[in-house]
């Protein structure tokens, strides 16, 4: 009896149900027409996906960034461009602030010309040093005046009255001045009122 048993164990149909069961989805998938699916293909058709999404993640990463940088530098100029016009809006302020000290100014001028050179006495001289400070104080603001007399006529600084002819000069420089002209940094204040040669 133990004969049979051995006998039957050795027979070529003996097989176990595991080597029973690969054999059967192998040959099912022969059957089929099917080719036999290795491991490493459904890895590779599994990593597929994944990488994909890694890079749709990583494009919309830098158009994140892309738009982050834009709005700082957005950001930026708009700080710049604020503050420049608050300097502005400033620098106007104080300009015609100061403008209006220019009129107290050219009474001083006209005053301290209009003493005769005999008549300067410690009167005279007390007004002269309140004009100087005055003067000083626009000096401190940024106040200067416009140069003009000798110069080329410039429409930006000077305001032309008269046309002197027949003087010793070449036509378009300026003759006299007839008013100061100040300016405030780059700012005018006034224009120089003057005659220029024709």
């Amino acid at each position: 009896m133990n004969d049979e048993l051995h006998q039957d164990s050795n027979q070529p149909g003996a097989d176990t149900p595991a080597h029973d069961a690969a054999e059967s989805d192998a040959t099912a998938g022969a059957r089929n027409g099917q080719e036999p699916v290795a491991p490493e293909a459904n890895m590779e058709e599994e990593e597929t996906p994944l990488t994909v999404q890694l890079e749709q993640a990583e494009a919309r990463a830098q158009e994140y960034l892309d738009s982050l940088q834009r709005e700082r530098a957005a950001f930026q100029n708009y700080k710049r461009r604020v503050e420049r016009e608050r300097d502005d809006q400033r620098q106007q302020l104080t300009g015609s602030v100061l403008a209006r000290f220019l009129p107290v100014l050219d009474d001083f001028y006209r005053a301290m010309e209009a003493v005769p050179a005999d008549q300067c006495d410690q009167w005279y001289e007390g007004v002269l040093l309140i004009q100087r400070k005055l003067e000083r104080v626009l000096q401190d603001e940024g106040v200067s005046e416009i140069e003009a007399l000798g110069l080329e006529f410039d429409p930006n600084f000077h305001e032309a009255v008269g046309v002197d002819e027949g003087v010793e000069a070449e036509s378009g420089t300026i003759t006299q001045v007839l008013l100061r002209g100040y300016k405030h940094g780059d700012r005018v204040l006034r224009p120089a009122m003057v005659r220029v040669a024709g």
